[in-house]
């Protein structure tokens, strides 16, 4: 059982699964690193600035006021932080608009690579294969009909 357990492991290592989701997941923090300094430098500045100032990561709705008697804060002040919700939500916004851009090019880049009458982009061996495949049932059915009318005749 634990040889096997192993086999497993070691074959979807191998295959690259491992690999591809290790490469998601470095490329994945460095990207959001680059969205994180996109939404607080370029995006969150305009919009306080078109605010008068207001510093949105900080912004709350205060239910309770925190009361400080003698240099201690007696009751803690209770707040729900809005701001923070819309700093993430213009991070959402960024991220999945640009994953939704990289997703359209590279289907765009795949669909031309599959297409074997686009002499500009090398056609993978598989596609080649299907289509070759399909022009010959393609024939054989032309073939088979046009038997089948002169038959009927």
């Amino acid at each position: 059982m634990r040889i096997k357990l192993f086999e497993e492991f070691k074959e979807f290592a191998v295959k690259g699964n491992m690999i591809d989701i290790a490469i998601g997941v470095i490329i994945g923090s460095a990207f959001n690193k680059v969205v994180d300094v996109l939404v607080k430098e370029i995006f969150l500045p305009p919009l306080s600035f078109l605010t008068d100032g207001i510093n949105w990561e900080n912004k709350k709705f205060v239910l309770r006021e925190a009361v400080i008697e003698n240099g201690v804060v007696k009751p803690e002040e209770i707040a729900i932080g809005y701001g923070k919700l819309l700093e993430v939500s213009i991070d959402f916004i960024i991220i999945g608009f640009t994953v939704f851009i990289i997703v359209k090019f590279m289907n765009k880049l795949k669909n031309k690579g599959d297409d074997p009458k686009n002499p500009k982009v090398k056609t993978p061996k598989d596609i080649e294969l299907l289509d070759k495949i399909n022009t010959q049932l393609e024939k054989q059915n032309e073939y088979l009909l046009s038997k089948n009318k002169n038959t009927s005749d």
